[in-house]
Protein backbone atom coordinates (compact mmCIF):
# COMPACT_ATOMS: atom_id res chain seq x y z
CA UNK A 1 0.00 0.00 0.00
CA UNK A 2 1.62 3.39 -0.89
CA UNK A 3 2.21 5.83 2.40
CA UNK A 4 -0.14 8.67 2.57
CA UNK A 5 1.14 11.97 1.47
CA UNK A 6 2.64 14.01 3.82
CA UNK A 7 0.32 16.44 5.55
CA UNK A 8 1.17 20.03 5.03
CA UNK A 9 1.64 20.76 9.02
CA UNK A 10 4.25 17.45 8.58
CA UNK A 11 6.12 19.54 5.91
CA UNK A 12 6.16 23.02 7.72
CA UNK A 13 7.53 20.70 10.93
CA UNK A 14 10.31 19.12 8.98
CA UNK A 15 11.54 22.91 6.99
CA UNK A 16 11.51 24.56 10.40
CA UNK A 17 13.69 21.94 12.02
CA UNK A 18 16.14 22.15 8.52
CA UNK A 19 16.11 25.52 8.91
CA UNK A 20 17.35 25.15 12.46
CA UNK A 21 19.69 23.03 11.82
CA UNK A 22 21.22 25.64 9.36
CA UNK A 23 21.46 28.11 11.25
CA UNK A 24 23.12 26.17 14.27
CA UNK A 25 25.75 25.91 11.15
CA UNK A 26 26.02 29.01 10.31
CA UNK A 27 26.51 30.27 14.09
CA UNK A 28 29.10 27.72 14.60
CA UNK A 29 31.26 28.73 11.52
CA UNK A 30 30.67 32.71 12.51
CA UNK A 31 31.86 31.97 16.05
CA UNK A 32 35.00 29.47 15.84
CA UNK A 33 35.80 30.59 12.54
CA UNK A 34 34.84 34.45 12.05
CA UNK A 35 35.67 36.33 8.64
CA UNK A 36 38.60 33.55 8.42
CA UNK A 37 37.14 31.10 6.57
CA UNK A 38 36.94 30.50 2.92
CA UNK A 39 33.87 28.94 1.10
CA UNK A 40 32.36 27.73 -1.93
CA UNK A 41 29.15 28.87 -3.88
CA UNK A 42 28.79 26.53 -6.49
CA UNK A 43 26.24 26.52 -9.29
CA UNK A 44 25.75 26.36 -13.04
CA UNK A 45 25.41 30.06 -13.31
CA UNK A 46 23.29 30.04 -16.29
CA UNK A 47 22.59 32.93 -16.57
CA UNK A 48 22.93 34.60 -13.27
CA UNK A 49 20.31 36.05 -11.44
CA UNK A 50 19.63 39.14 -9.16
CA UNK A 51 19.28 35.94 -6.51
CA UNK A 52 23.00 34.46 -7.05
CA UNK A 53 24.12 38.39 -6.70
CA UNK A 54 22.22 38.94 -3.86
CA UNK A 55 24.02 35.68 -2.54
CA UNK A 56 27.45 36.51 -3.43
CA UNK A 57 27.24 39.97 -2.00
CA UNK A 58 25.78 38.63 1.12
CA UNK A 59 28.36 35.94 1.22
CA UNK A 60 30.95 38.40 0.68
CA UNK A 61 30.63 39.52 4.19
CA UNK A 62 30.32 36.56 6.21
CA UNK A 63 33.69 34.80 4.74
CA UNK A 64 37.32 36.02 4.05
CA UNK A 65 36.99 34.73 0.71
CA UNK A 66 34.14 33.59 -1.30
CA UNK A 67 35.14 31.62 -4.69
CA UNK A 68 31.98 31.69 -7.24
CA UNK A 69 32.33 28.22 -8.71
CA UNK A 70 31.07 27.81 -12.03
CA UNK A 71 29.87 23.60 -12.88
CA UNK A 72 30.90 23.10 -16.49
CA UNK A 73 28.09 20.58 -17.37
CA UNK A 74 27.47 20.04 -21.23
CA UNK A 75 24.72 17.95 -20.28
CA UNK A 76 22.47 20.42 -19.30
CA UNK A 77 22.72 21.98 -23.01
CA UNK A 78 23.43 25.00 -21.36
CA UNK A 79 22.58 28.81 -22.95
CA UNK A 80 26.06 30.33 -22.30
CA UNK A 81 29.06 28.79 -22.39
CA UNK A 82 31.16 28.20 -19.58
CA UNK A 83 33.37 31.24 -20.30
CA UNK A 84 30.49 33.66 -20.75
CA UNK A 85 29.37 32.66 -17.84
CA UNK A 86 32.62 33.52 -16.33
CA UNK A 87 33.24 36.78 -17.78
CA UNK A 88 29.06 37.95 -17.13
CA UNK A 89 29.94 36.72 -13.04
CA UNK A 90 33.60 38.45 -13.14
CA UNK A 91 32.22 41.85 -14.43
CA UNK A 92 29.32 41.57 -11.53
CA UNK A 93 31.27 40.98 -9.10
CA UNK A 94 34.45 43.69 -9.57
CA UNK A 95 33.81 45.41 -6.97
CA UNK A 96 34.02 42.76 -4.49
CA UNK A 97 37.45 42.53 -3.61
CA UNK A 98 37.34 39.15 -1.33
CA UNK A 99 35.52 36.97 -4.29
CA UNK A 100 36.73 35.37 -7.17
CA UNK A 101 35.17 33.54 -9.95
CA UNK A 102 35.99 29.88 -10.95
CA UNK A 103 35.22 27.09 -13.05
CA UNK A 104 35.03 23.41 -12.05
CA UNK A 105 33.81 19.99 -13.09
CA UNK A 106 33.54 16.87 -11.63
CA UNK A 107 32.74 16.47 -7.36
CA UNK A 108 32.20 19.67 -5.93
CA UNK A 109 33.85 18.96 -2.67
CA UNK A 110 37.32 17.81 -3.86
CA UNK A 111 36.96 21.50 -5.69
CA UNK A 112 36.21 23.06 -2.45
CA UNK A 113 39.01 21.22 -0.72
CA UNK A 114 41.75 22.65 -4.04
CA UNK A 115 40.45 25.92 -2.90
CA UNK A 116 40.74 25.52 0.91
CA UNK A 117 37.35 25.85 1.31
CA UNK A 118 35.64 25.37 4.31
CA UNK A 119 32.60 26.33 3.82
CA UNK A 120 30.04 25.72 0.86
CA UNK A 121 27.33 28.36 0.61
CA UNK A 122 23.99 27.39 -1.02
CA UNK A 123 20.66 29.39 -1.57
CA UNK A 124 17.53 28.67 -0.54
CA UNK A 125 14.44 30.17 -2.49
CA UNK A 126 11.43 27.76 -0.70
CA UNK A 127 9.92 25.52 1.10
CA UNK A 128 10.50 22.81 -2.23
CA UNK A 129 14.01 23.47 -2.38
CA UNK A 130 15.26 22.40 1.18
CA UNK A 131 14.57 18.24 0.72
CA UNK A 132 17.17 18.27 -2.27
CA UNK A 133 19.51 20.84 -0.95
CA UNK A 134 19.25 18.69 2.74
CA UNK A 135 20.13 15.58 1.54
CA UNK A 136 23.00 16.67 -0.82
CA UNK A 137 24.41 18.82 2.28
CA UNK A 138 24.53 15.09 4.32
CA UNK A 139 26.22 13.66 1.44
CA UNK A 140 28.66 16.19 1.11
CA UNK A 141 29.07 15.67 5.17
CA UNK A 142 29.83 12.77 4.71
CA UNK A 143 32.52 13.14 1.59
CA UNK A 144 34.12 15.81 3.55
CA UNK A 145 32.89 16.06 7.10
CA UNK A 146 35.47 18.93 7.66
CA UNK A 147 33.54 21.22 5.29
CA UNK A 148 29.93 22.92 6.15
CA UNK A 149 27.00 23.76 4.34
CA UNK A 150 26.01 26.91 4.87
CA UNK A 151 22.14 28.12 3.68
CA UNK A 152 20.83 31.75 2.79
CA UNK A 153 17.45 32.76 1.95
CA UNK A 154 18.00 35.49 -1.08
CA UNK A 155 16.12 38.50 -0.76
CA UNK A 156 12.28 38.22 -1.23
CA UNK A 157 12.04 40.37 -4.06
CA UNK A 158 14.12 37.38 -5.58
CA UNK A 159 12.94 34.88 -4.04
CA UNK A 160 11.02 33.04 -6.61
CA UNK A 161 13.40 33.41 -9.53
CA UNK A 162 15.52 31.08 -11.08
CA UNK A 163 18.01 30.54 -14.45
CA UNK A 164 15.04 28.55 -15.73
CA UNK A 165 12.22 30.76 -15.04
CA UNK A 166 14.24 34.08 -16.43
CA UNK A 167 15.44 31.76 -19.85
CA UNK A 168 11.50 30.81 -20.03
CA UNK A 169 9.98 34.13 -19.83
CA UNK A 170 12.43 36.02 -21.67
CA UNK A 171 11.96 33.36 -24.88
CA UNK A 172 8.38 34.51 -24.55
CA UNK A 173 8.79 38.04 -25.21
CA UNK A 174 8.54 39.13 -21.14
CA UNK A 175 10.68 41.10 -19.45
CA UNK A 176 13.18 40.25 -17.11
CA UNK A 177 14.53 43.70 -16.11
CA UNK A 178 15.30 43.53 -12.50
CA UNK A 179 15.49 39.96 -12.14
CA UNK A 180 19.06 39.72 -14.22
CA UNK A 181 22.23 42.32 -13.90
CA UNK A 182 22.44 44.67 -16.71
CA UNK A 183 25.30 42.65 -18.26
CA UNK A 184 23.17 40.03 -18.42
CA UNK A 185 20.14 41.30 -20.04
CA UNK A 186 22.29 42.78 -22.76
CA UNK A 187 23.36 39.32 -23.47
CA UNK A 188 20.33 37.63 -23.47
CA UNK A 189 19.43 40.31 -25.90
CA UNK A 190 21.89 39.53 -28.33
CA UNK A 191 21.58 35.70 -28.36
CA UNK A 192 17.82 36.92 -29.43
CA UNK A 193 18.72 39.60 -31.97
CA UNK A 194 21.07 36.82 -33.47
CA UNK A 195 17.85 34.42 -33.36
CA UNK A 196 19.77 32.17 -30.91
CA UNK A 197 17.48 29.83 -28.89
CA UNK A 198 17.34 30.23 -24.98
CA UNK A 199 18.07 26.36 -24.68
CA UNK A 200 16.93 24.41 -21.77
CA UNK A 201 19.54 24.42 -19.20
CA UNK A 202 18.78 25.79 -15.68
Amino acid sequence: MDEAPEGQEGVERRAEVFWDWAGAVAARIRQEQPMSAKALYPGTFDPPTNGHVDLIQRGAKLFEHLTVAILNNPVKNPLFTVEERVEMLKEVTGALPNVSVAMFDGMMVEFARMQGATAVLRGIRAISDYEHEFQMALMNRRLAPEIETVFLQPAGRYSFVSSRMVKEVFSFGGDVTGLVPPNVLRRLRGRMAKGQGLGSGV
